[in-house]
């Protein structure tokens, strides 16, 4: 059974979001402090974690950045109070896969946990791959056309990475939003820009790409 670490001080919302994820399956570890949250990650690493950012003891950032040095891949998705702009990216340099804004819709974390966990169970992601006459050396993050350099952002480089490990499969716009740590973001326009800036980079002729394909109406596809 997966199972979900809460690590939230406030008994009401302990007990709120267990009742939230064992009907789905999960089972529940709820730890009301961060110095008991290190303790049980270490103990047995669970599925995600669902964190709090106020804490007792330690806090809820000294407790992301602790459990993604320990272990990158295991998904953190981040509950916060603070609707600042700038909290928010430093969550995601941090390392957080996530994050939801108090108050939040129980529908949606339970929605966003299954997100972050579903693309950290992604095909592993080869070293390197190769299509037409792009090479991209993920280790190295590093890409040539026709042995040219080509520089993406890093931004760009992530949706290119998310393609490669989901080859052939449909992506919605929502989801690549996601991949990118946005929320709640105005408009999902942001995703066709960075589509466009890839196309012009890495395909032979951005207005008939072959590789990163328009399924319209649903969103993209890549094809190596």
């Amino acid at each position: 059974m997966e199972r979900i670490l809460i690590v939230e001080d406030d008994l009401a919302v302990q007990r709120s979001l267990k009742r939230l994820f064992e009907p789905e399956g999960y089972e529940v570890d709820l730890r009301a402090d961060g110095k008991s949250a290190l303790e049980a990650f270490r103990a047995a690493p669970p599925t995600a974690i669902v964190l709090d950012l106020r804490l007792p003891a330690l806090s809820g950032k000294d407790v992301c950045r602790e459990i993604k040095r320990e272990n990158p891949g295991l998904p953190i998705v981040v509950l916060s109070a603070t609707t600042d702009v700038a909290d928010k990216v430093l969550l995601l340099e941090l390392g957080a896969d996530d994050y939801v804004t108090k108050p939040f819709s129980p529908k949606e974390l339970l929605a966003r946990v299954r997100a972050v966990i579903r693309r950290t169970h992604t095909p592993h992601l080869p070293d390197a791959v190769t299509f037409d006459a792009i090479s991209v050396d993920f280790g190295k993050m590093q890409i040539t056309r026709e042995d040219y350099p080509v520089t993406l952002t890093a931004q760009e480089f992530k949706i290119l990475k998310f393609f490669v490990q989901n080859a052939e499969r449909v992506i919605s716009r929502e989801e690549l939003l996601q991949v990118l740590g946005y929320q709640n973001y105005p408009s999902t326009r942001t995703i066709d820009n960075h589509i466009l800036k890839l196309r012009q980079k890495l395909e032979k002729d951005s207005a008939n790409p072959v590789h990163f394909r328009t399924v319209h109406g649903v969103g993209y596809k890549f094809v190596p």
